[in-house]
């Protein structure tokens, strides 16, 4: 889905957020109660307060009750005497019940007198004298109640009342309390529990942060310091078991170079007594091949070693004069009369481990030089990246195998040239340096023929 985050942060706060305004929006059906109370409150209590009137007057002068209901009659307050109270033919709901309640309250109140007192039926009629909707009680034209009542009078004669009280001026209009409400309870409730939920969700995925960098920084340097332990019992956890890996790794690579250099060391010997062995032969032709094959070995145990090796960084970081370090390659390239041209320059020191860069871009013009008799190198530095680009005008590789050549110790016999090839390595050497460093080695045919190897630094 494109608008589902893909982190972690972003989904745990849409979740959070979300749920809070659904809650929000479930608990404002509400705000229709509210409305419809506050709306029947004025009324309620005006009718109430007549009545109560009426039940005072009655009490104390209980001889003039006929000519005084006779003239408080009104269309919109109509008055009848009834011989006995009419049975309910609706359930009152809860807001009706409370209205009835606060009838004889009032009543009870102004008059010192608990009057038997039953609503009957209760309505909210609009301008128009119909059934009032959402338009009427959130808009601005005035609502009014419509009250049918049975009251029982002092002198045990019930009182049937079918008033009309309209909800009278107010200060503010629905639409302006409405949106108080909403600013209020709404919009500055969700904002100020947005930062909470995003302050939290940070706080509580920072340890996955913390291991998240510390995996990728891992590949880059895997001696680095082990991670704090510290915060909730799942961290602390997920540290420990972060810390042991990272010893576990170290400990394996420590015993795969010791073992390695066991080997190389047991295999210089024989080699070495094979050569004197070889130098006392009388057939210089045999003589030859063997010196050859001895030649061969130790330089296969060298690149081995030093393919190894080239995975560990046993050397601090620090700022590294490219010019300077390309000129010297080039150099010595040239004493070996091999021709290197250097194009462009970098406008500051890289950030680098010095010795392992140095056998990459030396490894890279070795292959260029091998393959193509001679290398230009580019350099395009950048505030971000810096790349160094050898390019050689040598077979080029086949694009199916660009990936694969930087294998280690695959050779591309078919395409290179046999006799002058390596051990499969110089390439593999290089890619893994360039991850050391974060970046990365690219290999791509030029126009016209010839190799490219870009080796793409980023400036940390």
């Amino acid at each position: 889905m494109r608008l589902w985050p893909h982190t972690l942060y972003g989904r745990l706060v849409i979740i959070l957020v979300c749920g809070m305004i659904a809650a929000q929006i479930a608990t404002s059906s509400i705000w229709y109660d509210v409305r419809h109370s506050q709306v029947l409150e004025i009324p309620t209590r005006l009718i109430a307060s007549r009545l109560a009137d009426i039940v005072r007057v009655i009490s104390l002068e209980p001889t003039h009750t006929n000519g005084f209901i006779g003239h408080l009659n009104a269309p919109d307050f109509r008055l009848q005497f009834i011989d006995a109270p009419t049975s309910r033919t609706e359930m009152l709901s809860s807001a009706d019940l409370a209205t009835e309640r606060l009838l004889h309250n009032v009543i009870e109140q102004r008059t010192g007198i608990s009057s038997d007192l039953r609503l009957l039926h209760l309505s909210l009629l609009d301008d128009q004298g119909n059934a009032a909707g959402m338009s009427t009680l959130f808009g601005a034209s005035p609502a009014a109640g419509m009250f049918n009542i049975e009251l029982k009078l002092p002198d045990g004669r019930w009182l049937q009342v079918r008033a009309r009280e309209d909800q009278g001026w107010t200060s503010l209009t629905p639409v302006q309390v409405m949106f108080d409400y909403f600013l209020r309870i709404y919009l500055v409730r969700i904002v100020l529990l947005a930062i909470i939920v995003l302050l939290a969700v940070r706080l509580a995925i920072r340890p996955l942060t913390q291991l998240t960098n510390a995996a990728q920084a891992l590949g880059r340097d895997i001696k680095r310091p082990p991670l704090a332990v510290d915060g909730p019992l799942e961290v602390r956890r997920a540290a420990r078991a972060f810390n042991s890996m990272q010893q576990r790794l170290i400990n394996n690579l420590r015993e795969r170079t010791r073992f390695l250099a066991a080997i190389s060391h047991d295999l210089r010997s024989p080699i070495t007594r094979l050569r004197l062995r070889t130098e006392m032969l009388a057939d210089e032709t045999a003589k030859e091949r063997f010196r050859k094959d001895l030649e061969d070995m130790e330089n296969m145990v060298a690149s081995t070693l030093e393919f190894v090796s080239s995975g560990e960084v046993n050397e601090p970081r620090q700022n590294v004069d490219i010019n300077a370090l390309l000129h010297s390659l080039q150099a010595d390239f040239e004493d070996m009369n091999a021709q290197v041209t250097l194009h462009g320059s970098a406008s500051q020191p890289l950030a680098a481990y010095s010795r392992s860069l140095k056998r990459c871009v030396q490894n890279l013009l070795e292959n260029a030089i091998r393959y193509g008799h001679r290398a230009d190198i580019f350099i395009e530095d950048q505030p971000e990246r810096l790349r160094i680009v050898i390019a050689d005008q040598g077979p080029g590789i086949p694009e199916d195998q660009l990936e694969q050549v930087v294998e280690p110790f695959f050779r591309l016999e078919s395409s290179r040239n046999a006799g002058t090839g390596g051990y499969g390595l110089g390439l593999s050497i290089a890619h893994t340096v360039a991850a050391a460093h974060e970046g990365r080695l690219q290999l791509r045919n030029r126009e016209g023929g010839g190799l490219e190897a870009i080796l793409d630094l980023p400036r940390v």
